[in-house]
């Protein structure tokens, strides 16, 4: 039998080099029957805890529902919905009102000028692989179902976008760590507070499957196919672009210590996505740019480095119970903070850390939204790290972790149903 890796060793790949890589797949080839086994039932313990979470979720939605219907007949008018069209509703909240307003309706033809956040132009803020992917599935779907909605396929969709995920970040895990730490990674992955995303109409769900595939295709040197997933990735959201930067360092170190030219697919591929897209933005608006002139009219997006999550973080430490969203950026500036720190600890390979990097100061450098948990969640290789640091035999610690975890997810689905703080 293979010797099984512990959680403790240092990761197998941290340059790709040809050698460990090929090692890694011998390793692969010979893992034994209960090897599968075992990580065949963590997969399914964390796709328990998902659903789980999932029900809590559903139930919070529910409360914000009764609410809705309490007030409108307190004023006596009936919900315009019944409870599971409220409970869609906050679902599809916040960013997923955008991202189905481009399902419905595609990207305008003209954005005015001095355009708000209140006019619908200014939907073209939003990446198109998400509303595409639902508004053909929807419409597959309405020729044998026609009363089927287009939010019910959005969240459908993510649900098996978020069951793809947990199970790439734990072969992802399996490799860098081994068993423990991908049995730790997934359940993390399905409670962490920022997983509230997986059940919203947003598009994080199908970017963090083609991230995951483009980080597994990294060590495995398959350079097409992370190019290729990672083009997909810079389509699907504005900070895909920091998988451009992990198959740009990917290829680095394979040019460096083997000249393998041949990497360089990987990053000229990544790009093409966020290319094709606001190209394609120029030519339906006639205006090329227009996507950098929303982000600045509409969201009156500047920059702070970083100023902004100090600053809340500090107000939040001089007063706690003064403002939700000082206390949001603060925890999540806190599990950045814890996350580096584990990182460093437990390294991970070049190629990740450049992706982190380039997911955190996306987020750090705006002075709107600043750090919040589903940013913090988009670094997912620091998920990874917590799960690798933590002490095997810590169990009490690590289950008094997750209920913590369960019960931020919950308090955050409770907050953005009640338009408390931005997501």
């Amino acid at each position: 039998m293979t010797t099984m890796r512990t959680e403790h060793e240092r990761p197998a790949v941290v340059s790709p080099a040809a050698a460990v890589v090929g090692s890694e797949r011998h390793e692969r080839r010979s893992e034994s029957g209960p090897e599968r086994r075992a990580f065949r039932n963590a997969v399914l313990a964390a796709l328990g805890v998902f659903v789980v979470t999932r029900l809590c979720m559903a139930a919070a939605a529910a409360v914000r529902a009764a609410q809705i219907t309490v007030d409108a007949r307190a004023a006596g008018d009936d919900p315009t919905a019944g409870p599971a069209g409220l409970m869609l509703g906050v679902l599809s909240s916040w960013d997923g009102e955008w991202y189905m307003e481009i399902v419905r309706t595609g990207y305008p033809g003209y954005v005015p000028p001095d355009i708000t956040f209140f006019q619908l132009e200014a939907r073209v803020a939003f990446f198109p692989v998400f509303p595409l992917v639902v508004r053909v599935a929807t419409r597959i779907v309405h020729v044998v179902a026609p009363g089927v909605g287009d939010v019910y396929m959005a969240l459908l969709i993510n649900t098996v976008m978020a069951v793809v995920a947990i199970v790439l970040i734990g072969l992802l895990a399996k490799r860098l760590y081994g068993l423990e730490t991908a049995k730790r990674a997934m359940v993390l992955f399905a409670i962490f507070p920022g997983s509230f995303v997986l059940s919203y109409t947003y598009a994080e769900p199908i970017f963090f499957v083609v991230a995951l595939a483009c980080m597994l295709m990294l060590l495995d040197e398959r350079w097409a196919l992370a190019g290729a997933f990672a083009a997909i990735g810079t389509a699907t959201r504005p900070n895909g672009v920091a998988l451009v930067a992990a198959c740009a360092v990917a290829s680095f170190f394979a040019i460096r210590s083997r000249r393998d030219w041949s990497s360089l697919v990987a990053p000229l591929l990544a790009p093409i996505g966020l290319v094709a897209f606001h190209l394609y933005l120029g030519f339906q608006t006639g205006e090329w740019g227009v996507w950098f002139r929303v982000q600045s009219e509409a969201w009156e997006e500047g920059t702070s480095f970083g100023a902004t999550a100090v600053t809340n973080t500090l107000e939040f430490i001089g007063n706690p119970f003064g403002s939700p969203t000082d206390a949001v950026t603060a925890l999540s500036f806190v599990c950045m903070l814890a996350g580096l720190w584990c990182m460093w600890r437990k390294p991970l390979p070049a190629s990740m850390v450049a992706y982190i990097v380039v997911i955190l100061a996306l987020m750090l450098i705006p002075a709107t939204v600043t750090a919040r948990p589903r940013f913090i969640y988009t670094a997912f290789p620091l998920l990874i790290a917590v799960a690798a640091w933590w002490p095997r035999r810590d169990r009490y610690g690590w289950e008094l972790f997750t209920l913590v975890c369960g019960a931020g997810l919950v308090g955050l689905t409770g907050l953005y149903a009640v338009y408390g703080v931005i997501p």
